[in-house]
């Protein structure tokens, strides 16, 4: 098959493609950055250089594809991310149908069946209705859970204040995903055949925040890491207080709260993978010792 991989050479996008290329497929990776050529191609992948925000760009890649992997990457710069999610989702639609592609398989996330108090989550929720407007392309809606790595933005905090303090955490279960497992997902997803439109929900562990202070702290030598709940008020003020812009910190705690408050996970739940992946928490650890220790 001839298959085009937004995102780069990134946490997904990388191991997605080298997957699809063992597997004896034609891969295309699209990437802004020029850098990246070589690599990409010392995968075995044909570099596609340009802007997902140049639509012409996208058709002329997108032509002759079988399938396509399409993902927003994360501009947070971006005064308006909810704008712009839906400027690249419009931009795929457009494309996706000037170039006849019948088989796409977009990176959504867990909580874009919902319309409100999901901050950064709303824009995921926008692109699948762009793209649920095309009809005659099979597509499959991928809802991957919290990622592990959002986790390394704790390692300041834990070195400075010798804690984990956020909105969310604590007795609140997370359901936790890494990149390496929805990439296994998305190709298996690339690869059948299907119709219409359908909703794929990825996860590899399940633990509460407690658990996860727990565990990170066995593997960095601090056993007694706690993980504390703070207000919605002082997520705010702290992300402020450390250079995040009202807006985008608005967008992060809503996010989160809507972890805490179980909205997030609601339909996960009632919709859950029949398998988790293989990476587990405690494999996670191990990395996040590394870092922290790094």
């Amino acid at each position: 098959m001839n298959i085009v991989v937004t995102g780069s050479l990134g946490h997904i996008s990388q191991p997605l493609a080298i997957d699809l290329i063992k597997q004896g497929h034609t891969i295309t990776v699209i990437s802004s950055k020029p850098e990246k050529q070589t690599d990409i191609e010392a995968l075995g992948a044909r570099a596609a250089i340009g802007t997902l925000e140049d639509v012409d760009f996208l058709t002329a890649t997108f032509a002759g594809a079988d399938a396509v992997y399409a993902m927003v990457p994360p501009n947070f710069p971006d005064a308006d991310v909810r704008a712009y999610y839906g400027r690249i989702g419009r931009n795929y639609a457009q494309a996706i149908m000037q170039a006849g592609v019948r088989r796409v398989v977009y990176l959504s996330s867990y909580g874009a069946d919902l319309d409100e108090g999901t901050g950064l989550i709303l824009g995921a929720h926008d692109v699948e209705g762009i793209l649920g407007q095309l009809t005659d392309v099979a597509i499959t809606y991928l809802r991957p859970t919290y990622f592990y790595y959002n986790l390394y933005a704790f390692v300041g905090m834990i070195k400075g204040a010798g804690s984990i303090a956020a909105n969310y955490g604590g007795t609140d279960k997370l359901v936790m995903v890494a990149p390496i497992d929805i990439a296994a997902v998305a190709a298996e997803e690339l690869t059948t055949e299907t119709t219409g439109h359908t909703v794929r929900y990825i996860a590899s562990d399940e633990r509460t925040g407690t658990d996860i202070a727990r565990m990170l702290g066995e593997a960095i030598g601090k056993p007694d890491l706690a993980w504390t709940v703070i207000s919605d008020e002082q997520m705010q003020s702290g992300l402020e207080a450390n250079g995040v812009p009202p807006q985008l910190a608005t967008n992060f705690v809503d996010m989160f709260a809507s972890v805490r408050n179980g909205a997030l996970s609601r339909d996960y739940y009632l919709n859950p993978p029949t398998t988790l992946g293989a990476t587990k928490l405690d494999d996670f650890a191990r990395e996040f010792a590394t870092v922290y220790k790094g």
